[in-house]
């Protein structure tokens, strides 16, 4: 399957394809002729494929490999001045190529060293975690986090291909699988209610094995579709966020050593939808529906803390804007509106 990302002069094709990291180096060649490459990635991913990608693209190119410790604790801006040392002493310059090959973390991570380093360098994002493949390698958003808070320091800067080889997915452990069901049910709830009706209806991962190939590609497709509209994230693209003013709040208040993303992306979403729909904004019911498909997928629907605790990150959130959150509900499933509020809408003693 090949999707295109038109964006005039950022455009770019993504591929989805069973057997594709095998034939990557053949994939870049189309797009990329210089003399180097730096592949990007973390210990746990790089040591199922980082060999055999790096073999694949000597044939063809001056390689060296930038290796992290796998999680989240490795997307800070304390770790940028080590990869960005590794890359001057690998002698990358402006007509380089970095490979991105790994999860959300290493795509985010790199892509940022990618769009700061000699004030920017291509790039080429080969996810290897369900949540990069469905979500965050394609946009172009590309960021680190502060102490502060997630994602506070970023770009947008666009790679010049994505290669999403589902088969990668197999050595995945159960919760990263957990993790990425998180946005693939977002897809579901934001933008296809026939998604969400298959989701459902699968009833968990190993349920969507006939389908994997499809429900990454229908989530690959809507963000192709509403990062074209918005590549810069000002209006049709918020929608992606369902979840996110929530989840990010949670993820600091746990030093983001506790949910991970897409579990924080779960628990966002049920509890934004359970208040909303309290406020008679979201069709009776659907807050029940999310919570049904979110359980059976693995994934939490509350994290035990007060509204109180998380407000602090909210107030940091990048949807934040002349103190007016833009808050992502839906009417029903399937169906996402943008909906301009404060921080009142979050009751101080409600439990989530």
């Amino acid at each position: 399957m090949e999707l295109n990302v038109n964006l005039g002069k950022d455009s770019y094709r993504i591929l989805i394809e069973r057997g594709l990291l095998k034939r990557a180096a053949k994939e870049i060649r189309e797009i990329y002729q210089g003399k180097k490459i730096a592949v990007i990635s973390d210990d746990s991913v790089y040591a199922f494929y980082g060999e055999s990608l790096l073999e694949q693209l000597k044939e063809y190119w001056e390689c060296s490999a930038v290796i992290l410790p796998h999680g989240e604790a490795s997307k800070s801006i304390d770790v940028l001045p080590g990869v960005y040392a590794q890359l001057l002493e690998a002698g990358i310059s402006r007509s380089d190529l970095i490979v991105a090959l790994g999860g959300g973390v290493v795509g985010d991570l790199a892509g940022f060293a990618a769009a700061t380093y000699l004030r920017g360098i291509p790039f080429v994002q080969i996810p290897t975690s369900l949540l990069a493949q469905v979500d965050s390698s394609v946009g172009g958003k590309v960021a680190v986090d502060l102490k502060e808070g997630k994602n506070l320091v970023g770009a947008f800067y666009q790679p010049k291909k994505v290669l999403i080889d589902p088969d990668v997915l197999k050595t995945l452990p159960e919760r990263y699988i957990h993790d990425g069901m998180g946005e693939v049910i977002k897809y579901g709830c934001i933008k296809d209610a026939e998604l969400f009706t298959l989701l459902r209806r699968a009833g968990s991962f190993d349920g969507l094995a006939d389908h994997l190939t499809e429900v990454i590609t229908r989530c690959v497709d809507i963000k192709r579709q509403v990062v074209e509209e918005d590549q810069f994230d000002t209006g049709e693209r918020m929608l992606l966020n369902f979840g996110h003013t929530l989840a990010h709040a949670v993820e600091q208040r746990f030093a983001y050593e506790r949910e991970s993303h897409g579990e924080a992306v779960a628990i966002g979403m049920y509890q934004i939808t359970r208040i909303s729909e309290e406020l008679g904004l979201t069709r009776e019911g659907t807050a029940g529906e999310i919570r049904k498909i979110l359980e059976s997928y693995g994934l939490p629907v509350s994290c035990g803390v007060h509204l109180s605790e998380l407000k602090e990150a909210m107030k940091r959130d990048k949807k934040n804007f002349k103190n007016s959150l833009r808050l992502i509900l839906l009417k029903e499933i399937g169906e996402s509106i943008i909906y301009p509020s404060d921080l009142s809408f979050f009751e101080d003693e409600r439990m989530v």
